[in-house]
């Protein structure tokens, strides 16, 4: 019976020997286990690492469409406002350029306003003949997203917009003309201009004033309440700039001044009535030498300037005016 007992005893010492173990080796991961998961985890990445990849690849790709030439211009001008529209914004930013930069070539001196005014011009030209050429048509992805707001429709749609032609024409008449004459030429562009365009476009019903097929070209779908709105639009300006001015000669009298304000006012207008809308503009396919041309027009922020600058000579000596030096803030 003892000799039982004590076998009895050693098979359940046996047995609870082996499940000890058992029972560890479920709680407890094995060695190869662990080194699986070592290696899973050095070779696996993160979640965060494989967002941070699909970021980069998201921006790579944005970076590559944004530099493509898939560029739907056709779909961006039909955005932008069409020419007859008002463009109060347009306006507002033609209008305060203008008189920056009369007030500006009151202060630098004329060969760095002309050094910088013809940088600027070179480069908006470059860029405006770039923009439609294969390989930089995404210019107008910028063009569109900075300069949306003040954008027409022609402008996006194989015409250069009137930021070139407007510092052209400024550098172009600094360059010919004396200070007097170019401010005032400058000035007339600020004012006449949008003024001019504003009234047109308010008048459009008046029959009598339209200039429907133009005057051989000339004034072509603009209207003479423009022109005269444009005008008298300028004269307050102008009749506050030669007051101000000093006089080489004896002061022209309010009068006088008066008449000389209100013939600048209608030279600047009168540039503007004769320029056509739609512009005159070189043939889309033309080419000289085998080279296609740009779509170079007729651009009114061109002719304005210069021409009020050469009428503003020829003004001040019909009426016999003496030299004027410009007032150093223009008009005070």
């Amino acid at each position: 019976m003892r000799t039982l007992s004590l076998l009895s005893q050693l098979a359940f010492l046996g047995s609870s020997d082996d499940e000890t173990p058992r029972s560890d080796s479920l709680n407890e991961p094995s060695l190869s286990s662990q080194l699986d998961s070592d290696i899973d985890s050095q070779v696996s990445p993160t979640s965060s690492d494989a967002l941070e990849d699909d970021e980069e690849t998201t921006d790579v790709t944005d970076k590559e469409e944004f530099f493509s030439d898939n560029v739907d211009m056709k779909k961006m001008s039909n955005k932008l406002a069409p020419r007859n529209s008002v463009h109060f914004s347009r306006k507002f930013v033609h209008f305060s350029t203008g008189l920056t930069m009369a007030g500006l070539y009151q202060l630098v001196p004329k060969n760095i306003f002309i050094g910088v005014g013809t940088f600027c011009s070179v480069g908006l030209c470059t860029v405006e003949v770039l923009r439609y050429k294969k390989g930089f048509r995404w210019l107008n992805r910028i063009f569109y997203k900075c300069f949306g707001g003040v954008l027409r429709k022609h402008e996006m749609d194989g015409k250069f917009t009137g930021t070139f032609y407007y510092f052209a024409g400024v550098t172009v008449t600094a360059y010919l003309f004396p200070p007097s004459a170019a401010v005032l030429g400058i000035a007339q562009l600020a004012i006449a201009d949008p003024t001019a365009s504003y009234f047109g476009r308010k008048t459009k019903d008046v029959y009598w004033s339209r200039i429907e097929g133009g005057m051989g070209g000339l004034g072509r779908n603009k209207g003479i309440l423009g022109f005269l709105g444009g005008a008298a639009m300028c004269i307050p300006f102008n009749y506050a700039l030669l007051r101000a001015a000093v006089w080489s000669g004896p002061r022209p009298t309010t009068a006088v001044l008066l008449v000389a304000s209100t013939l600048v006012g209608m030279a600047g207008a009168f540039a503007d009535l004769a320029v056509p809308t739609p512009t005159l503009s070189v043939p889309k396919n033309a080419k000289v030498l085998g080279v296609k041309i740009p779509p170079f027009h007729i651009d009114d922020n061109f002719v304005v300037p210069i021409f009020t600058a050469f009428a503003v000579l020829r003004i001040f000596e019909i009426m016999a005016l003496p030299g004027l030096k410009l007032a150093p803030k223009i008009i005070w």
